[in-house]
């Protein structure tokens, strides 16, 4: 079973069906699903099935998945973070989405940095990639504040007529954060 992590603000923890609302914002949002390929959700029914297709099965395929971030203060969800394989890349990938409202605060960063460690310490990964889309200079600039570099450009499926920024990032055994 996945623990929740603490990060600074943020609790990152599993989504379970309870997040559907929060999920389907996330969603749903246009600024916040701009660069990544998405259609919005057209109702909550999909939203749930895009939960249990996504992150729910991740959790029971490979132990990690995106995660849940929650603002203590609130604590409600209000973005997600964490790793996922991805196929087209025969990679794991570390991914964030936030609600525009929590946007230049440092949370990106904040969720990323204990993605980095639970990569490395609990799931033993060496090498982490990121999937930026060539316009979304705010998320290029968060990997490279966690130590991505740029390695060129690939082709996805579901960002069509678009080839996405790959960034990489190795996680070496005695790196502290």
């Amino acid at each position: 079973m996945m623990q929740a992590v603490d990060a600074g603000r943020l609790l990152l923890r599993p989504f379970n069906e309870n997040d559907l609302d929060a999920f389907y914002r996330l969603g749903t949002v246009a600024e916040a699903i701009r660069y990544v390929g998405n259609t919005p959700f057209g109702s909550r029914e999909q939203a749930l099935q895009a939960m249990r297709d996504g992150p729910l099965a991740d959790y029971e395929r490979y132990g990690f998945g995106r995660l849940a971030c929650v603002w203590k203060d609130r604590g409600e969800v209000i973005g997600f973070s964490g790793l996922k394989y991805m196929a087209a890349v025969d990679a794991v990938e570390l991914g964030y989405r936030f609600l525009p409202e929590y946007w230049g605060l440092g949370l990106a960063t904040e969720s990323g940095r204990a993605c980095l460690r639970l990569a490395r310490d609990v799931y033993a990964l060496d090498r982490l990639v990121g999937l930026v889309h060539p316009d979304n200079t705010g998320s290029a600039r968060v990997l490279g504040k966690l130590g991505f570099v740029a390695e060129g450009r690939v082709s996805l499926d579901f960002i069509p007529d678009t080839p996405v920024d790959l960034f990489a990032r190795r996680l070496p055994a005695d790196e502290a954060w």
